[in-house]
């Protein structure tokens, strides 16, 4: 899946999602080097965990965070399997 983040430097969040684990995960734009991290860290967490785990997360004065946007990619994806 793709998603548009919104209120960050990423410009582009791709992943997939295997058995309820999510897998591929690649930020387009950003800071390179925390958001390789953070696509390491979660890749092959279950999706309900990454969302629990980085959900509000903020970016200085910012209302959001790349991580955060990656939870409201999880959340389309969820919402698009319903």
């Amino acid at each position: 899946m793709r998603y548009r983040p919104h209120g960050v430097c990423s410009q582009e969040i791709e992943f997939q999602v295997e058995a309820g684990n999510l897998t591929q995960v690649k930020f387009t734009g950003g800071c390179h080097g925390n958001l390789q991290g953070i696509s390491h860290l979660v890749e092959g967490m279950p999706v309900d965990e990454v969302i629990r785990r980085l959900e509000g997360i903020r970016c200085g004065f910012k209302a959001t965070s790349c991580p955060d946007q990656l939870v409201q990619a999880l959340r389309a994806y969820q919402n698009a399997q319903s």
